[in-house]
């Protein structure tokens, strides 16, 4: 087992570390750094459960290898600190939890890209990340009441 070192920002803090060449992003994230924010869902980037900011565009973690991030700058649920959040209380965006971290993170990146996104961009945006509560209602409903406010 080849080891490589990498270096990246975690939220903002300076992170340096060897890993196993085969390490996936979810589990350095998840086992290693505690950042449980994560959820590994599908293992195959389909679900969105697992969707992080890498460089500020949202990404699988399950499919990105700890290597490949190296340089760069990760942004998880944990290092989200957004009016975004707050909608998603007062809008019912919640529901279990599951997908929430994953929502959060893809509504962030394409808040930031386009502040204005119309109706069906913030939907075609959030088609990645699968929610099987009771729909997606409450979840466009805090990701519309998020990009009003701005």
């Amino acid at each position: 087992m080849t080891q490589h070192r990498i270096r990246f920002t975690l939220n903002g803090a300076a992170v340096d570390l060897t890993v196993p060449a085969e390490r996936l992003l979810v589990d350095l994230l998840r086992d290693d750094l505690g950042k449980t924010g994560t959820k590994d869902g599908c293992s195959v980037g389909v679900c969105g459960l697992c969707t992080v900011q890498v460089d500020g565009a949202p990404m699988s973690a399950c499919l990105l290898l700890a290597t490949q991030i190296d340089g760069a700058a990760i942004r998880t649920v944990e290092g989200l600190a957004s009016p975004l959040q707050e909608a998603f209380i007062s809008e019912g965006g919640f529901q279990c939890g599951i997908c929430t971290s994953g929502q959060l993170m893809a509504a962030d990146a394409l808040l930031r890209v386009k502040p204005k996104a119309t109706d069906a961009e913030i939907r075609d945006w959030q088609m990645g990340n699968l929610c099987r509560c009771t729909g997606y209602y409450g979840i466009e409903r805090a990701i519309f009441k998020a990009r009003d406010e701005r």
